[in-house]
């Protein structure tokens, strides 16, 4: 099988030598050159020409050449003539030559011997690999051909003809003329010739696994049958191996790494030095066939000249592929780790130096010349440093953190000075802290801290790590970590201001450490406040706030006022941070948003900070202000549960998170599960909600924040929503006792007194809930914001009940609607509608009833739709089966009033148009509006584009019919109804 394998392919071969045989054999000799590159089945060739010749009654005379022998003359043509005699010295002899002939004499003798071998009969003289010959039998050789056109004796010799990195010498029948000569070049195996020779061994494998050895094999018979080999010792109970390994480790017995060394070895140290720097490479850093050919030729000290033409020729041969885009590749990863095999560790990572320093000196792309950093030993360069931070820059810029960890580890490694190492060391901790295990990255942000550097780094690098020790539970140690800087501050009072801020901001973990921290930053303003700048006498503002003791308008003048002062940039995040907060408790939400955006565009997420979890909270906020429940489970920081919490559940998605990875978990909730609970309550998922919920063992948590009162708050609303509202109450009144525990008594944080005097009233006990409601009517009316007042007004309107109550809702839902306020305005519709129907005035309950529905439709707020549609049915009407908001929501008056006013119509042009009082027209816009979900005519044009742009895309998905159908007469129709009336 193995000879047939060789020989797959070679019939032209053949043909020819038998054609020259029966030459000679009539007396006309002549030579016939074998060539081919290493591994095309040469030898086995000269093997099958002299098998055949022997067959036809040819004697054989063979001989193989080998490179051991090239200092020993005639070493080859002795071989030849004298098979198993022993010589040694300068030249091989008969036993009956004298010491005393020279060269040209003993070549003559050889001569004779050989032509009186050939008077005995048709003679066949069989030299494999004559390339390794001794130069005085290569002479012998020449002279052989140049004589054997009158003998009957063919000389068949086999040559490697490769393209070598060093240009090789001169052939055999260089100075021979070509009619003395034959000449056939093997070929490497087709595709499929390398397919049949698998199939011939493994008959039941499966196409992929065909293409895998032919790729491994490169088209060469010699790599082919050996791998062959190695699989076929590898077969168990006659079953193929899994897989085609990558790796040679994977491959036993080893035959396939021999052959791809032999052939490397047969190559010569230059061409294998390329190989191997390909290999290395593996088309890292390269932008096309020339920058690839310089890089390797600098690799491997070589002339890059040669470097493209034996690309070229290797990709000929089946060894290289070109990839997608066109760079040339090893065929097959267990190839490529063959030749790589040959090559030490010191050699392979000193080719890499070199590869890095000719790409950074002609200019490639940091990424591509970091890639090889990595694979090399220290450079102690400055520029590399330069490289691997740029390429960590980028990674980041793409959410590769992995790599971007590789990188930074690795710009350690090399020497640079003491500030720079600061630097590297605080995003190295960050990023560790945030994307490996919770303790990961604080030995180096500790580090970061004790280095000589600037003041401002020394600060960077403290907060960093009071920001990663407070995320674990460590508040204390936080603290100690920024007030620790005091001594290095002496001579930047607005460094030291600014650690005095961030101590506050992260004493938010902690109660008694709050205290203190307020008490600090309270007294120093009042005597000094320049003393606390900007940031700090915002931190205050937010305090007074959630205490109670300021208005909205106040604050937020207050807040504007400092927004306006000149601030340290290294202070300029709190400040945002802080006002931004401030700014959406008092329902200023576009504002708020822009402080966000201006906040976060400032920040680096690669590096700890605690404005930068602050400001996604409050961002986090706003959109549940707004009712974007959507957007908040959306939100890959609200997709996932509790993950890696005490009780382990998984989330929404079963995935892990938290603001800067899972890796950086607290010990106790954050903000966004509170935010995803309460999301998931509303769209009706109360079952998700649930196993969010519990994923947390809030008996086991040591957090003393606002965010885990936050999720107290969450869970509550939870259990209410789930007829439980005894555990709800429990959970309510418990975020209520640490919050003011905390001094936050202010409605604008959790208002949990009113969702707790909703639980009283459930539980029969409307006096309680009179009082909470009552206490949170006057709290929120000190902030005096829509939200916060118009929630307390409907609570307090349902604990009072009768003509009062009806009026305290009225005045809810009046105060909600000025204000804009979606998430809170649809209860308080649903709590008057229930008023309504209570006093008997079931009419009047219908309009609040179904605006609420509407609304809560269109917010996507499914659970107070149902409870809006409830209450219509409580009150004797009946939901009606056609949706309640959107286009399919009008009724045909309302689409053609809405189609002329997209036009450009008045009121009275529209009334006179369709014989309608001018009355009728305003109110069908009117509800127009509130379906479509605009607030002005402004936007009518917009509303209906969206919807001609939907009735297209029903067009080019169901077909024109019916989009059309489906379109119900679109505005286009109802317009020239219109006009038509």
């Amino acid at each position: 099988m193995c000879e047939l394998a060789a020989l797959r392919e070679r019939r032209a071969a053949l043909d020819l030598v038998a054609a020259e045989a029966d030459r000679a054999r009539a007396g006309s000799g002549r030579l016939v050159l074998l060539r081919g590159a290493t591994g095309t089945g040469r030898t086995a060739l000269l093997e099958a020409v002299a098998e055949q010749a022997a067959a036809r009654g040819t004697r054989v005379l063979r001989a193989r050449c080998s490179p051991e022998d090239s200092e020993v003359s005639f070493a080859a043509a002795l071989r030849l003539l004298l098979p198993g005699a022993e010589f040694a010295g300068r030249t091989g002899r008969f036993p009956d030559v004298s010491d005393g002939l020279d060269d040209r004499t003993y070549a003559a003798q050889l001569w004779q011997n050989l032509c009186s071998f050939a008077a005995d009969s048709p003679l066949l003289v069989a030299v494999d690999d004559v390339h390794f010959a001794d130069e005085l039998s290569r002479r012998w050789f020449v002279e052989v051909a140049r004589r054997i056109d009158r003998l009957p004796l063919l000389l068949v010799v086999t040559e490697r003809g490769q393209y070598d990195i060093d240009p090789p010498s001169d052939g055999l029948a260089h100075a021979l003329s070509p009619t003395l000569v034959r000449t056939h070049t093997l070929a490497p195996l087709s595709t499929d010739g390398a397919a049949q020779m698998v199939r011939a061994d493994f008959g039941d494998a499966s196409p992929d696994w065909v293409e895998d050895c032919v790729r491994a094999g490169g088209k060469s018979p010699l790599l082919l049958r050996a791998l062959l080999d190695d699989l076929r010792a590898e077969e168990r109970d006659g079953t193929l191996p899994a897989s085609v390994p990558d790796t040679c480790a994977a491959l036993y017995p080893g035959a396939y790494q021999a052959a791809v060394s032999w052939w490397l070895d047969s190559a010569g140290p230059a061409t294998a030095g390329v190989a191997r720097a390909l290999a290395a490479l593996d088309g890292d850093g390269t932008e096309d066939g020339h920058g690839l050919a310089e890089l390797l030729a600098r690799m491997a000290g070589v002339d890059s000249a040669r470097v493209p033409g034996w690309l070229t020729a290797m990709t000929r041969l089946g060894l290289l592929r070109p990839d997608p885009e066109g760079r040339p590749g090893y065929a097959h990863p267990l190839l490529r780790d063959a030749v790589l095999s040959g090559w030490s560790s010191v050699r392979r990572q000193a080719a890499h130096r070199t590869a890095a320093e000719t790409m950074q000196r002609r200019g490639d792309r940091a990424e591509a010349v970091a890639r090889q950093l990595l694979r090399a030993p220290v450079v102690g360069v400055t520029w590399a440093v330069g490289v691997l931070l740029d390429a960590a820059a980028l990674a980041l810029r793409d959410a590769r953190t992995d790599d971007a960890l590789v990188l930074l580890r690795r710009a350690l490694d090399e020497p640079m000075p003491a500030a720079r190492r600061a630097t590297v060391l605080i995003e190295l901790g960050s990023l560790e802290f945030a994307a490996a295990r919770s303790s990961a990255g604080i030995p180096r942000l500790a580090e970061a801290t004790r280095l000589p550097g600037a003041a401002q780094d020394r600060v960077r690098a403290a907060v960093a790590l009071g920001t990663a020790l407070a995320r674990q539970g460590e508040t204390r140690a936080a603290v100690d970590v920024l007030r620790g800087q005091d001594e290095h501050l002496t001579d930047h009072p607005d460094l030291a201001r600014l650690l005095g801020t961030a101590s506050a901001l992260l004493s938010d973990h902690d109660r008694s450490i709050r205290e203190e921290a307020y008490h600090w930053l309270s007294e120093t303003a009042e005597l000094s406040p320049e003393a606390v700048g900007p940031a700090g006498q915002a931190l205050l503002v937010r305090y007074d706030a959630t205490a109670g003791r300021t208005s909205a308008d106040a604050a937020m003048r207050r807040i504007r006022a400092l927004l306006a002062e000149p601030v340290d940039p290294l202070a300029e995040p709190f400040l945002l941070g802080t006002a931004a907060a401030v700014a959406q408790w008092a329902d200023e939400l576009d504002e708020a948003e822009r402080l966000v955006r201006r906040g976060l565009a400032g920040q680096r997420p690669s590096l700890l900070h605690p404005m930068h979890l602050a400001l996604l909270n409050v961002r986090a906020d706003i959109t549940a202000a707004r009712g974007g429940y959507g957007e908040l489970l959306a939100d890959p920081s609200a997709r996932a549960g509790a993950g890696t919490g005490a009780g382990g559940a998984e989330g929404i998605t079963g995935r892990t998170w938290w603001p800067g990875g899972a890796g950086s978990q607290p010990s106790g909730p954050a903000n966004v599960h509170a935010h995803a609970v309460i999301a998931l309550v509303e769209t009706g998922r109360t079952q998700e909600a649930a196993r969010l919920a519990d994923g947390f063992d809030l008996g086991l948590t040591r957090d003393d924040s606002w965010e885990l009162n936050r999720f107290l708050y969450a869970r509550g609303v939870l259990r209410a929503a789930c007829d439980d509202p005894a555990g709800a109450l429990d959970d309510f009144l418990e975020c209520g006792r640490r919050q003011t525990a905390r001094d936050v008594v202010s409605p604008v944080v959790t208002p949990w007194r009113s969702a707790a005097a909703e639980c009283r009233l459930a539980l029969g006990e409307p006096q309680d809930a009179l009082d909470l409601a009552g206490e949170e009517l006057r709290l929120a009316l000190v902030w005096n914001t829509p939200r916060p007042v118009g929630r307390a007004l409907r609570v307090l309107g349902t604990a009072t009940g009768g003509r009062r109550g009806l009026e305290l809702a009225d005045r809810a839902v009046r105060t909600l609607r000025e204000g804009a306020v979606a998430t809170e305005l649809i209860p308080a519709l649903i709590a008057q509608g229930r008023q309504l129907v209570a006093a008997g005035e079931r009419s009047r309950a219908r309009d609040p009833l179904r605006e609420a529905a509407e609304r809560a439709e269109r917010l996507g707020a499914v659970r107070l739709r149902a409870l809006a549609e409830e209450a219509l049915r409580e009150g004797g009407s009946r939901r009606a089966a056609t949706a309640l908001t959107g286009w399919e929501a009008l009724t045909g008056s309302e689409r053609r009033i809405a189609a002329l006013a997209a036009d450009g119509r008045t009121n009275a042009e529209i009334a006179e148009l369709l014989h309608l009082a001018r009355r009728t027209v305003e109110t069908h816009l009117t509800s127009t509006y509130r379906k479509l979900g605009i607030r002005r005519r402004a936007e009518l044009a917009t509303a209906l584009t969206e919807r001609s742009a939907e009735a297209t895309e029903a067009t080019e998905t169901t077909g024109a019919t019916g989009a059309t159908e489906a379109a119900g007469t679109t505005e286009a129709t109802g317009a020239a109804g219109a006009r038509g009336t």
